[in-house]
């Protein structure tokens, strides 16, 4: 029997950028038991590029998940570093339901004493902010790595590789011999072509939060584990329709 999960993207985008959010998901690491089906926000901003369009994805993300144990899904994961609408969603389902940062920054801490984030733009810092102190793992940060590029979530990097590549790769020497790295994230799930890249040329481990959050929840399918109710209770009554527009 195939698990299917639903992986949401937490800002609008075209039905071919979705396919390039997809693309990080190698042949290799696939399972015939499990299958990802990828969605968007319905509305909202462009690039999460402040605590308003945070605010506006939360509320998107959980109109775009709210319905996915109704709708026979096993899992949800939230295809950001942002973990927008994780806790909402968390409170609504039973099933496990897991953010994209999280995961990443909790893999990083077990796999040196310091992690770097290596972003695209600095207008996300206030989300990697967000999630560090959420998780507790602030002090675990070495810094913020960042290149200051406009990120574009419907062509991702493809056409930029040789101007932006580079520039990351300076950024990451840069965290791991100036600021004492010894594990790099990568700064969103749009920047995941440039991992292989970066690997390659960088003697410590560089993670993909994608693929992080994905086998996570792989993980917590085998292992019949879901989040704690008593952490994020159910409400009373569910208002699943509120983002319905009324009739005219």
């Amino acid at each position: 029997m195939t698990r299917r999960i639903k992986m949401i993207v937490p800002v609008p985008v075209p039905p071919e950028a979705l396919d390039g959010f997809a693309a990080q998901f190698p042949a290799h690491l696939s399972r015939p038991d499990i299958s990802i089906e990828f969605c968007c926000a319905a509305r909202g901003g462009g690039a999460l590029d402040s605590p308003c369009e945070g605010t506006i994805a939360d509320a998107f993300c959980l109109d775009a998940g709210m319905q996915a144990e109704a709708e026979g899904f096993a899992a949800v994961c939230v295809n950001s570093m942002s973990d927008s609408g994780v806790a909402a969603l968390r409170s609504r389902l039973s099933i496990p339901v897991i953010g994209t940062a999280a995961p990443t920054y909790h893999l990083a801490s077990q796999l040196g004493r310091r992690f770097s984030i290596l972003s695209m733009w600095d207008r996300w810092n206030w989300l990697y902010d967000k999630v560090l102190g959420e998780t507790g793992l602030s002090h675990r940060l070495a810094s913020i790595r960042s290149i200051d590029v406009a990120p574009d979530t419907s062509e991702l990097l493809s056409g930029k590789e040789e101007t932006v590549f580079p520039k990351l790769l300076e950024a990451a020497r840069r965290a791991v011999e100036s600021d004492g790295a010894d594990v790099l994230v990568l700064g969103s799930t749009t920047m995941h072509q440039s991992h292989r890249f970066l690997q390659e040329r960088l003697d410590v481990p560089v993670l993909n939060p994608g693929l992080v959050a994905f086998k996570t929840c792989e993980a917590l399918l085998d292992l019949g584990l879901a989040h704690s109710k008593r952490a994020w209770p159910a409400p009373r009554g569910p208002s699943d329709g509120i983002f319905q527009e009324k009739a005219a």
